[in-house]
């Protein structure tokens, strides 16, 4: 279609044929995504390959790029509802908008989808997970194509295409054969960097690396010393992927172990709620600890919410201290870390979590001396420690923390020796100490820390105060000048903390007792899942029960056929055994044959699966180049979008994706990961970009009415109504039922169908009413009766082109007037900021009021109209489409230029008006003298101040004092 001869005659209603209704507003997007798909519209053209535009050109080099990106979706069997296309309406129309400001914008849609839920329904009905994910992956597909995003369909894949799998397992291939220099220098010029363990193994073969401790390798040993076995060993300890004997979180209810990011505070699982214990499996890891400064310091140059970027701080957590070795008698040593090592004089007994190795060997009977309330009833230590472990193995980590009040704990018989006195401390053990976070050992200072004070009262412990102060009856947890801090050699007595700190630390190094250090709440990513529905590994085993490679050649390593999905543990009967993953269960896949350079043999695949967010790491990349067999991604493309300084970027940018818009509960898991991997690989050389995300955005939530029954359950809010009556206002079949705002969901039975809208309004009218609602970081309530408001306006902008009688042109060839290129201009000004700034609801607002201004017109000017059409088009694509054909342009408006404001026009009396709600000034705008009543109410109630007093509640009314004063009041 390029013209209104060549459309098929739009449907409208039998007394006006030409009316913008909904089955209009249908017809209308069909047929525009149809020809947008068959010309190839929104191709984005590649500077080299087979991706070109919709004519068959590549991109010029020199022309700016912009990639723009959603968070990765899962398809979920539900399909959307009507809370999920905001962020995609969001991208969709900024990605519109730089097209027409001559950008070459990419932007692309995937599906994430290996995932827990599709497994979850292979283990109820038996149904192969990939059926079930495919057939979703359909239905969102259908869902988002009726909703015009103007995506490239040929950049879409899946994480479970097998292409993309090969890719996924290639990384994970090339982070196994890495480890971390900290002496390295990077190409951006800092310090610290992944190279191959090849250059490691030479550099250790060389002499020139001293070789690090390994299991069976003793400390100072030389690398011609050791056999083949012992030096894979060196070398598999310092690889960024590794295997190791890990205190990993066990949720039995999942049947595999989850990452630290992946519990709730509550100790439970984020999917299905789980409790989840702690247990010590041997477990792939990733060492994205060697990456934790890079990860906090790069923080500084991206562009993202400050809150995400506190909640990567806080969650990699990096903090300055001191290691401190206490030597146990009996030739063993504990090393804990501590921030307040100047408190070292007041140590007066010392705690391990209960799987710390010290207590793998306690003495066989109690020390002379031991308290009777040491001992929990136990005649011996090892019945102590042994009790108390399985006491412990049972408790969640949360549980444990918060039995901290309870003070439980035991001695192990052991004693440590103070190192800046050398008094003994008895060691005892206590759940609040966990092993996976520090050393799994603390030094306990009870005059300085409550949590010590009380298990010092509680087992009848002595107490000594290192800082002055009144407090005697408990912790004096403030800084102040140290006390009580001396010995032979050094004295802290009179110092402040700082000084105090520095010295001590001083002190310790010279004794060979400890040194300063820093330390990370960041602990390695547990890689490993006992699930099916997941990437495998593409590593085997031989009989030293060490890990290999598979040769890239033989990628992708595909799931195996098993018999059942449903999670197990290995003792059915004992909630805290070990896993057994899906794929044991298929012995010939399990068992293979390979020749991996020194004849064919058996070895045994790893029967783990990756965790779901392996796929989500590089995904941005697969976009740049989806059909590349060749290289992960061809370095030209990748310096064109995404390279230091691209496109619209600062020259000094790192580089990245140029907008990726998503929620914040991905901040510290999906962005931290990816944010590791990219790093790993522009360390290797395979990214030119430092940061894979260079700006971050982050969309608020959709919240509609939900409504619960006198006993608290929820009822369909479709299905509820205003009543009089009843003593709530509204009533569920009679029954009286309360209403609250809540994230729209099934839970709260309060989903509306995107299909719903499409079917009553049109997509357009969906997208624009999305849009409107407010500012896109901040949530906002959704009430479908003021959907129509939306439909309003587009019905309006089509009759000032369209006769609804039969469907002419109704535009004038007359100039406009002055006023209305004011107006005009004002307005092009106006929504080209809003939209640069993604203030998307106030460009809206200003549309409205051209758009108005315009129908109080005796004929509405062609050149007028045709930039608000231009200007409404990304938001609402397909009449914005249909109306600029009917004003007889042939080619699509998607590459049309935006239209540019004239200066002269922009020159005019304005005043200062005052935005109330309930009168309390909550926001000024910059408004003509002659503005009108409804301009003025558009725009209060598109003003982000506003919308923020309104806190989601509805408008009473809107009391308008032109042009000065505009009061809105809440029902």
């Amino acid at each position: 279609m390029t013209s209104q001869e060549n459309a098929a005659p739009p449907t409208g209603t039998d007394d006006v044929p030409f009316r913008y209704t909904a089955a209009l507003a249908q017809d209308i997007e069909l047929r525009w995504q149809d020809e947008w798909e068959q010309r190839g519209t929104f191709f984005a053209a590649n500077p080299t390959g087979p991706l070109t535009d919709g004519d068959g050109r590549h991109a010029d080099a020199d022309k700016p790029s912009f990639f723009v990106m959603d968070m990765f979706p899962y398809p979920s069997g539900a399909g959307l509802h009507i809370g999920h296309p905001l962020g995609y309406i969001a991208t969709d129309v900024v990605a519109r908008y730089r097209r027409m400001q001559g950008d070459n914008v990419l932007h692309a849609l995937g599906f994430d989808a290996f995932g827990l839920p599709a497994e979850q329904f292979a283990v109820q009905t038996g149904q192969h997970p990939r059926t079930t994910t495919e057939a979703n992956i359909t239905i969102m597909q259908r869902q988002l194509r009726r909703l015009g995003l103007a995506h490239d369909p040929r950049r879409s894949f899946a994480t479970i295409d097998p292409g993309y799998v090969r890719w996924t397992q290639w990384i994970f291939l090339q982070i196994f054969d890495s480890w971390y220099d900290e002496d390295a220098v990077r190409p951006d010029g800092g310090r610290g960097r992944a190279r191959r363990i090849a250059e490691l193994e030479a550099e250790l073969a060389a002499g020139t690396r001293a070789v690090p401790v390994a299991e069976g390798v003793p400390a100072g040993s030389s690398w011609a010393d050791l056999d083949g076995v012992a030096r894979r060993r060196v070398l598999d300890t310092a690889r960024l992927a590794y295997v190791s004997e890990t205190p990993v979180n066990w949720c039995p209810g999942l049947g595999t172990v989850l990452a630290n990011e992946e519990v709730t505070a509550d100790g439970r699982s984020e999917r299905g709620n789980f409790p989840v214990f702690q247990r010590s499996l041997r477990q792939w890891n990733m060492r994205i600890t060697a990456y934790a400064d890079r990860l906090t310091d790069d923080l500084a140059l991206i562009d993202w919410p400050e809150k995400v970027k506190a909640m990567q701080r806080n969650w990699i957590g990096r903090s300055s201290g001191a290691r401190v070795r206490f030597h146990v008698e009996g030739g063993l040593e504990v090393e804990v870390f501590t921030t307040r090592p100047d408190t070292l004089f007041g140590a007066t007994f010392m705690v391990v979590a209960p799987e710390h190795p010290l207590l793998d060997e306690v003495p066989a009977q109690w020390p002379d001396g031991t308290h009777a309330a040491w001992t929990g009833g136990h005649r011996s230590p090892a019945e102590a420690v042994a009790a108390y472990r399985a006491e412990a193995a049972a408790k969640t980590a949360v549980e444990r923390q918060a039995d901290a009040g309870r003070k439980t704990g035991v001695f192990t018989g052991h004693l440590a020796v103070n190192p800046v006195n050398g008094e003994p401390l008895p060691v005892f053990t206590a759940d609040y100490v966990l092993m996976g976070y520090g050393t799994g050992a603390i030094m306990a200072v009870p005059g300085g820390d409550e949590r010590d004070f009380a298990f010092a009262q509680a087992f009848e412990l002595p107490i000594v105060y290192t800082t002055d102060g009144d407090v005697t009856d408990a912790a004096r947890t403030g800084d102040g000048t140290v006390i009580n801090s001396s010995n032979d050699e050094i004295s802290l007595d009179g110092l402040g903390v700082a000084e105090a700190k520095a010295r001590i630390v001083e002190w310790l190094a010279g004794k060979g007792v400890g040194e300063g250090t820093i330390t990370y709440r960041l602990r390695d990513w547990l890689f490993s899942r006992q699930r099916y529905w997941g990437e495998p590994f593409p590593i085997v085993y031989d009989e030293h029960d060490l890990p290999l490679a598979v040769p890239e050649e033989l990628l992708p390593v595909a799931l195996p056929e098993v018999p059942d999905y449903a999670p197990r543990t290995f003792d059915p009967g004992d909630a805290h055994s070990s896993p057994e993953p899906p794929l044991g269960r298929n012995e010939e896949w399990v068992n293979v044959t390979l020749d991996l350079g020194d004849g064919p043999r058996v070895y045994r695949r790893d029967t783990n699966t990756m965790p779901n967010w392996a796929g989500s790491c590089w995904y941005y990349l697969r976009y740049l180049d989806p059909s590349s067999d060749e290289v992960l991604v061809d370095p030209e493309l990748e310096r064109y979008w995404m390279g230091p300084g691209h496109g619209a970027q600062a020259a000094d940018s790192v580089g990245g994706v140029d907008l990726y818009v998503g929620g914040v509960e991905h901040a510290v898991l999906h962005l931290l990961y990816a944010r590791f991997w990219h790093k790993v690989l522009f360390d290797l050389g395979h990214v030119s970009s430092a940061e894979p995300f260079h700006k971050l955005f982050n969309q608020g939530y959709i919240q509609a009415y939900a409504y619960t029954d006198a006993r608290g359950v929820y009822v369909p809010a479709a299905e509820v109504v205003d009543d009089e009556a009843s003593p709530t206002g509204h009533s569920w079949h009679g029954e009286p039922v309360n209403r609250e705002y809540g994230k729209i969901g099934k839970s709260l039975k309060n989903s509306v169908s995107p299909d719903e809208m499409y079917d009553a309004y049109g997509a357009d009218t969906l997208r624009v009413y999305e849009m409107s609602m407010g500012p896109l970081d901040l949530s906002r309530p959704w009430e479908t009766r003021a959907v129509v408001g939306s439909q309003r306006f587009l019905q309006r902008l089509w009759r000032n082109v369209v006769s609804e009688a039969d469907g002419s042109l109704v535009v004038s060839q007359d100039a406009p007037s002055d006023e209305t290129l004011r107006v005009l201009h004002r307005t092009i000004a106006d929504v080209t900021a809003d939209m640069a700034a993604m203030r998307i609801n106030t460009a809206i607002a200003k549309l409205i009021v051209l758009n108005n201004h315009l129908t109080t017109l005796a004929a509405v000017p062609r050149a007028a109209v045709e930039p608000l059409v231009l200007m409404t088009a990304p938001v609402a694509p397909h009449v914005a489409e249909e109306l600029w054909s009917r004003l007889g342009h042939e080619r699509s408006l998607a590459h049309e230029p935006f239209p540019v404001a004239d200066p002269a026009y922009l020159v005019e009396d304005t005043v200062t008006c005052i935005l109330q709600v309930a009168g309390k000034v909550r926001g000024r705008a910059e408004v003509s003298t002659s503005a009108s009543d409804d301009e003025l109410r558009e725009l209060a109630l598109a003003d982000a101040g506003v919308q923020r007093a309104l806190d989601g509640r509805a408008v009473r009314t809107v009391i308008v004092r032109a042009p000065k004063l505009v009061n809105v009041v809440p029902a």
